[in-house]
């Protein structure tokens, strides 16, 4: 099917350090996640856990430490193997629902699954015609999870993933990630509340 099916996997982190704008965010930080768990990284708000996210995606580089995939794709980097799903949805109000969806496959690359199938499974396959500008908050936030689906990555790295989101949106994307993992993924996601299925949490401390 997919490199969801491949063997076991660990992400970690030692000693990692990030400073911004002349700022040290936090410094040695350990941590570790292996294929089928989840991560709750949790703190107040300026602590780093969208810093966090942003330095295993590769748009950061860390001040000091390390941060190593073992078990993944040896031909790829780290971050080809994530994906990155920031709490602002990065749509085109002017495409379509499809289209944003099929901009973003285009741009991450990579084997592609049915994305008429991804619009199903968030719910969103009544509206695969309408320009993105006419979706609610929630919309938008269910056409961002269903790039997640369309190109698959073993490593979801998700900051607020539930903003949005009604009870229904929620439960449906508690059994999207239960599935993600059961199939071999890894998710790290930075939350003020619960994921909604079972993780490990992960405290980073920090000033507000």
């Amino acid at each position: 099917m997919s490199g969801l099916d491949q063997g076991k996997m660990q992400l970690s982190g030692r000693g990692v350090a990030c400073v911004r704008g002349g700022r040290e965010v936090f410094a040695g930080l350990d941590f570790a996640a292996v294929s089928g768990e989840a991560v709750a990284v949790m703190g107040r708000n300026g602590s780093g856990k969208t810093s966090l996210l942003r330095l295993i995606a590769g748009l950061l580089i860390p001040a000091g430490g390390t941060i190593v995939l073992d078990g993944g794709d040896a031909e790829m980097t780290l971050p080809e193997q994530c994906h990155y799903l920031g709490h602002r949805d990065a749509l085109k109000p002017a495409l379509s629902v499809e289209e944003n969806l099929a901009f973003w496959a285009d741009f991450l690359g990579g084997e592609r699954f049915d994305a008429a199938a991804s619009l199903t499974a968030v719910g969103l396959d009544h509206a695969a015609h309408l320009p993105a500008a006419f979706l609610s908050a929630g919309q938008r936030r269910r056409l961002s999870l269903a790039r997640l689906l369309t190109v698959r990555r073993r490593i979801w790295l998700l900051d607020e993933p539930t903003t949005a989101l009604d009870v229904a949106g929620q439960d449906m994307f508690g059994g999207l990630m239960r599935e993600h993992l059961a199939r071999g993924g890894l998710i790290i996601a930075a939350t003020h509340a619960p994921l909604g299925i079972e993780s490990r949490e992960l405290r980073i401390g920090g000033a507000t």
